[in-house]
């Protein structure tokens, strides 16, 4: 009996209520206790609470060692799932602010040229050091780069490291201005909106972005069922866009709905690169080579508002074409072929190929190097796997000039919109410069 008495005689909660626990047998918490006030210390930190003006628990759950009843236990749970704020929506993506987009900080000789464009030849003579720049931000190959031509004094860079930098190039202050983040995977191309300062991007994620570069803000998503490799703005209304992708869909996009308003599906292998015509009647596209002829379908004119295919037998060699641009004047467009030269199309029926002339000089070597004419169309300028930088007349296809900018393969160059003689380029080891030719 005494050995009954001593089993069960010990002290209950009832009597730990009433005050009748002993000092020199100290009884610990049980172990569901400790368990969660660890719980509550830790994970839910107690300015939770205080968003909740319902419950006042916060002195005495912060009392160490206290017995905690299911009924504060519930009334816990439920002030731990009000949040302090509003959840975050998923857009609009924001990117830092790191530097000035504005031309305030250029240079006094360099923002005269820009403003003065009829004396920009003079200007250009006699600072061609200070035009010349290397801008370091990219940490992975740089696919493509682009001016804007309403603010002539910022370049936008697309990376493999899935960003889309925009540079204020001749600041005297933080040349990287913007680094936009808004990617999930490698960048392929990019492109200003003749709008403003809008950006609209494209890669690795199957997404087009459309983003406010002033903000840093991501405003619009287009997404596809293909890697988008490429994207240009209408000529006319741009409000629109063309992309294409992996899967050799071509689509373009009306930016104010959201939505494709055509679509040009064929049998092709993934889209290197499409081009408008001036006209903006016509899509020239280029493509990987198909699985039934190595050389049809590699360039294909196609009729933009009877999504039809007007020739599929453009370019008969056997090589595949990274780069399609216009003349910006004339009734041809040129093809840079991995045949190591650009050739020269006509943009009338039916598109022939001009055997006689082609640009030749540079490598291409399987890289996707890009090819452009100048404003005026006087010039043509490439890239090449040399780390060159082409210039050739563009009627008699004679190399004028050849500028070392890389180690690496030189894979995309542009004109600046307003002085002729300086141009953008990037390269395969993730640099981009500015250079006068």
């Amino acid at each position: 009996m005494d050995l009954l008495c001593k089993v069960y005689g010990g002290t209950s909660d009832e009597e730990d209520d009433n005050g009748g626990l002993e000092l020199s047998r100290p009884i610990l918490p049980p172990p569901k206790r400790a368990k969660f006030e660890n719980f509550n210390r830790v994970n839910n930190p107690l300015p939770l609470f205080r968003s909740n003006p319902n419950t006042n628990l916060t002195a005495e759950v912060s009392l160490p060692g206290r017995y905690i009843s299911k009924r504060e236990r519930a009334a816990i749970g439920s002030a731990a799932k009000v949040p302090d704020e509003p959840s975050t929506p998923p857009y609009p993506n924001t990117s830092p602010v790191l530097g000035n987009i504005l031309d305030s900080v250029l240079p006094h000789n360099i923002l005269s040229a820009l403003r003065n464009q009829t004396k920009v030849h003079g200007h250009l003579s006699h600072m061609p050091e200070r035009l010349s720049v290397v801008l370091d931000g990219h940490t992975r190959s740089v696919n493509a780069v682009q001016w804007s031509t309403s603010h002539a004094h910022l370049l936008a860079s697309a990376g493999m490291d899935q960003t889309v930098c925009i540079w204020n190039v001749w600041s005297r202050d933080q040349k990287k201005a913007r680094v936009l983040n808004c990617h999930h995977a490698a960048v392929k191309d990019v492109k200003w909106s003749p709008h403003g300062l809008f950006v609209l991007s494209c890669g690795y994620d199957s997404t087009s972005r459309l983003i406010d570069v002033e903000k840093g803000i991501e405003t619009q998503v287009f997404n596809e069922d293909q890697v988008v490799g490429v994207v240009k703005f209408h000529p006319d209304n741009y409000n629109l866009f063309l992309s294409g992708g992996s899967k050799g869909h071509l689509k373009i996009w009306d930016i104010r709905a959201g939505k494709v308003v055509h679509q040009y599906v064929r049998n092709l292998g993934p889209i290197l690169d499409a081009e408008f015509t001036v006209d903006a009647k016509r899509i020239i596209s280029s493509s990987d080579v198909s699985k039934s002829n190595i050389s049809e379908n590699s360039i294909i004119v196609w009729d933009i508002s009877r999504e039809i295919p007007l020739s599929n037998q453009v370019y008969s060699e056997a090589y595949t074409c990274p780069s399609i641009r216009c003349h910006p004047s004339d009734p041809k467009f040129i093809a840079q072929s991995n045949g190591n030269y650009i050739a020269i199309f006509s943009t009338k029926p039916p598109f022939g190929l001009d055997k006689y002339r082609r640009y030749e000089g540079h490598s291409v070597s399987g890289f996707p190097i890009k090819c452009s004419f100048s404003l005026d169309g006087e010039k043509v300028i490439t890239g090449s796997s040399d780390g060159y930088i082409y210039v050739y007349d563009s009627k008699s296809c004679e190399l004028i000039r050849r500028i070392k900018v890389y180690d690496g393969a030189c894979i995309d160059v542009v004109f600046h919109p307003i002085m002729p003689n300086v141009v953008a380029s990037c390269s395969w080891s993730g640099e981009v410069s500015v250079a006068v030719t």
